[in-house]
């Protein structure tokens, strides 16, 4: 994940104490709960280019002052960065959120858990390579394998997204299973 810009950072007096993290509200909690603010959040996770304040506003339905102080909110919290300065556009940030897929994961499964949805998606996986008969889903060509096979390009589209959708949760849980700590997984327990 990226370092945040230096005005975002805790100077040397914030560093000398830890912070009483239990205080703290999760990252949930502030960005869920109110009507304009998920509407926010569902505009800045539907970015898939950098968008100004505007666009932002346009897709959350408010105004662009409300988007620019969201933004500066989200982007404090790393769920955007910003790219350019002038005009101001912000982008997903995809590091962050894949962070916390991983740190929901590792809250809310045991190791084993974790372990055997790790084994049902790796053979989903598996499978889903040798139907197509190629290595990944982004060597399918969707029309040319709906036409050699005889099925709609509907359905190849279907089970090319559900291999892409697989190999995502393998990664995240991979990435929840490598990045435990012994001591934090020996106190898990199973939700």
């Amino acid at each position: 994940m990226e370092e945040p810009r230096s005005e975002l950072q805790a100077d040397a007096e914030e560093r000398t104490t830890s912070p009483d993290f239990d205080a703290l509200t999760s990252p949930e909690e502030l960005v869920r709960g109110e009507r304009t603010r998920d509407d926010f959040f569902d505009a800045v996770l539907g970015l898939s280019n950098p968008a100004t304040a505007s666009e932002v506003a346009d897709l959350a339905g408010h105004g662009v002052d409300a988007a620019r102080e969201y933004l500066e909110w989200f982007e404090q919290m790393g769920i955007v960065k910003q790219v350019t300065e002038s005009p101001a556009t912000y982008e997903r940030n995809q590091s962050y959120l894949n962070w916390r897929r991983v740190q929901m994961l590792q809250d809310e499964y045991s190791t084993a858990e974790i372990l055997e949805l790790l084994k049902a998606e790796a053979a989903r996986v598996d499978d889903l390579a040798e139907e197509f008969d190629v290595a990944s889903p982004e060597a399918v060509s969707i029309s040319k394998h709906a036409s050699a096979t005889d099925q709609s390009i509907e359905d190849v589209w279907v089970a090319v997204s559900a291999w892409k959708t697989a190999r995502r949760r393998v990664d995240l849980l991979e990435r929840a299973l490598a990045t435990e700590s012994g001591d934090a997984a020996d106190q898990r327990t199973a939700v």
